[in-house]
């Protein structure tokens, strides 16, 4: 089993942002000592209410750095917003800082505001999602490339700056709809499911996935990862209390951006079950058994940190799970 760090730094905005980055490369120093596998970020445009947060990339970028060993990825990156060409020489020179050591995780996109802001029409996004990775993986495989759109003109073009990774590095969707859980098993390495979705849906969205490459004649995939939300303390009740402002706050935040309908309101107890992993690090353990005994995922990536929670709070359970739990994990 590997397991991985999930951080945004996404913070309120009366937060230092510059002292808000040394605690998350205190995070990132954390799971990097305490063995952990990966690190991955995700990205919005223009966050509203209360909170903003560092650009991805140059964030991951920095990260690197204080990382070792562990490989970096995104999760997700709204590929439609971009030109492939970007894409393309952005993600090769990430696989270049981090010596082979990244993925491309990379979705559709779902908040109005960004397409609007990069004057996109949201009915052309899967069309343009779609085309913008044929492209990116014809630039990265030494190709050269034409092509003839409004958004982006290549004639004859070939890529010289070139991934570690061969042809190009892992690519993970994230996919929440059938259609695309069905697009990841036909064009990606692998899927990424999000942590609102509970047993239920897993297992909806696992068996579509297996029969769509099954369709397409692919492999299962050696990696299987999952997201997740997590906070780990001495008991269940101390979890609860650390995790309920925060995390309750994030997600009335996904709510007003339209994920998660009628959810807006729950009680953390209600959203936790079946999809996040709060307690003690023997409750976390059976709350994450059958991620792998029954769903047989391979990859865990966990968020210890939300706007608003004191660092300290995150580091204690970063260090929860690396003593108490990891072990355990690894032998999976």
């Amino acid at each position: 089993m590997k397991v991985g760090l999930y951080l945004i730094n996404q913070q309120h905005l009366e937060v230092d942002m510059t002292a808000a980055l040394g605690d998350q490369i205190a995070m990132v120093h954390a799971a990097r000592d305490g063995g952990w596998d990966s690190l991955f970020s995700g990205h919005h445009y223009l966050n509203e209410g209360n909170n903003k947060q560092l650009a991805m990339l140059p964030f991951l970028a920095r990260l690197a750095g204080e990382a070792g060993e562990m490989t970096l990825g995104t999760g997700i990156f709204l590929l439609t917003l971009h030109n492939p060409v970007q894409v393309a020489e952005t993600v090769a020179t990430m696989d270049i800082i981090t010596g082979g050591r990244f993925i491309f995780g990379v979705g559709l996109g779902y908040r109005d505001v960004e397409f609007d802001a990069f004057g996109i029409a949201k009915g052309t996004r899967v069309s343009r999602f779609e085309e913008c990775l044929s492209v990116a993986r014809r630039l990265w495989s030494g190709e050269t490339v034409s092509l003839d759109r409004p958004w982006c003109r290549l004639d004859n073009v070939v890529l010289n700056l070139l991934p570690v990774q061969k042809p190009h590095p892992p690519i993970w969707f994230g996919a929440t709809s059938e259609k695309a859980v069905r697009r990841a098993a036909r064009l990606a390495d692998t899927f990424f499911i999000d942590p609102l979705a509970d047993f239920a849906t897993i297992r909806e969205r696992n068996a579509i996935f297996r029969d769509e490459l099954a369709k397409a004649g692919k492999p299962f995939p050696a990696e299987f990862p999952v997201f997740r939300e997590i906070c780990v303390a001495k008991d269940r009740e101390t979890a609860f209390k650390i995790a309920e402002p925060a995390l309750l706050g994030k997600y009335r935040d996904y709510a007003r951006w339209g994920i998660g309908k009628g959810i807006s309101e729950p009680s953390l107890e209600e959203l936790a079950r079946e999809r996040f992993f709060i307690g003690s690090p023997e409750d976390c353990y059976e709350q994450m058994r059958p991620f792998w005994e029954e769903f047989g995922y391979n990859h865990l990536v966990l968020r210890p940190h939300w706007a608003g929670m004191p660092v300290d709070q995150a580091l204690n359970s970063i260090r929860l799970i690396s003593e108490e739990l990891l072990p355990a994990l690894r032998k999976v």
